[in-house]
């Protein structure tokens, strides 16, 4: 997954391999071995990338396809879980957890 992200990401923002390569300081055949699978990046080079396109480290590893970092928020659960959403995900949550509530106390005040 992080090959694809990695070359959606340069071509997204149109760059050659060598232009990403200086960007970040590494070697353009550096690049496209990331970009066809053959070495895998350590993390600071991980950070570096998510840096340079404003995505998050989960976003390029494939854990997530919400891209920018700052739309994430994490939700614990009733079994401790962690849950990903997006705040406009977020928002709805929040709107559905309302209109359940006042329509649970009606129908205790109903019985």
């Amino acid at each position: 997954m992080f090959s694809s992200r990695l070359r959606e990401q340069r071509l997204k923002h149109n760059l050659t391999m060598k232009q990403l390569g200086v960007r970040v300081s590494l070697a353009a055949s550096t690049i496209s071995g990331y970009e066809n699978g053959i070495r895998k990046p350590d993390i600071s080079i991980l950070y570096l990338f998510a840096d340079t396109f404003d995505v998050s480290v989960d976003y390029l590893l494939g854990r997530t396809d919400i891209s920018q970092p700052n739309h994430i928020a994490m939700i614990k659960t009733e079994s401790d879980q962690l849950l990903t959403v997006s705040l406009e995900e977020m928002e709805y949550l929040k709107e559905s957890l309302f209109v359940f509530r006042k329509y649970r106390q009606l129908t205790l005040k109903r019985h």
